[in-house]
This record gives structure tokens, sequence and C-alpha cells, in this order.
């Protein structure tokens, strides 16, 4: 009897010590990046490639997919590119090689800097400046480190 009281009270010990004790109010300081980065990106869509009726609903086509093309690039730059591919080999010879790539995420405060026309292709500038996303995940979510920590 005496040998399961002594491993329950061990037992409940060894729980307790995993709960919070005390109440406690966490002070945090501001993190500030030490510098920020402006990233830049080009799209190319071929104007007379697009769909449309005339050539001015072609062109508009072809900034749209420029200005895209140049989104899909940041992305890339910001989020890395996640590549798939498989190759099948059969008697020593490559039989089937699939490559897929796929670029996913949110671009937010990107910047159009130049959008025109060269010969044939729309050509979209695109530019993020790292200080004002920094600005705009501030407003969202404040990024902290702890201050200090006040048990009671």
């Amino acid at each position: 009897m005496r040998a399961l009281s002594l491993a329950i009270t061990l037992g409940c010990l060894t729980l307790s010590g995993c709960s919070t004790m005390f109440d406690k109010h966490v002070e945090y300081n501001y993190v500030k990046p030490n510098n920020y980065p402006i990233i830049k990106a080009i799209g190319y869509a071929p104007i007379s490639l697009q769909s449309g009726a005339n050539k001015s609903q072609q062109q508009l086509m072809a900034i749209k997919a420029s200005k895209l093309e140049a989104y899909r690039e940041l992305a890339e730059q910001v989020y890395g590119q996640k590549i798939t591919a498989t190759t099948t080999v059969a008697s020593a010879i490559a039989q089937d090689d699939y490559l897929q790539t796929k670029v996913q995420g949110i671009i937010k405060g990107a910047q159009v800097i130049k959008t025109y026309a060269v010969d044939d292709t729309y050509i979209t500038e695109l530019e993020l400046n790292m200080k004002r996303v920094h600005d705009l995940y501030i407003g969202e979510i404040k990024p902290r480190e702890v201050k200090r920590v006040t048990y009671y």
C-alpha cells in the first residue's frame, strides 16, 4: 500500500512540474531588419499570338499576360520553385521524361515600374521593395522578441 501511495505522489509531482504554477505577463521589443532589398522582375508576352478580335484587344491581352509573368518571376524569387521530375528507364533507354514546376505565394506591395512594347513583344517591369512589404507586414502582424517576463 505504501508503494502505491508513493507512486501516486511521485506521479502527481511529475505531472504538476509540466503545468504553469504562476500567471505571467510578457513584454516584447520590436525587431527591425538591418536592410531592405529591392527585388526586380520582368515579364514578356508576344502581342500577335494573343487571342483577340483586333490588334487593340491583342495588345491589352499581352499587357495582362506580361504583368502576370512578371508577378510569377517575383514569386519565384521570393518563395522559390517546386520542381517535380520523373524519368522512366527500360533496358537502359530513357522511355519517359517528365518535368513540372510550380510557383505559389502571395506578393503584396509590388509596383509596376515600366510597361512598354518592343517589336511584337509587350514587356512589364515590376519592383518589390522589401521595406514596403515589411511595413505592410507590420500593419498586420507585429513581430516581436521577449523584453521582460513578470511572474505573479
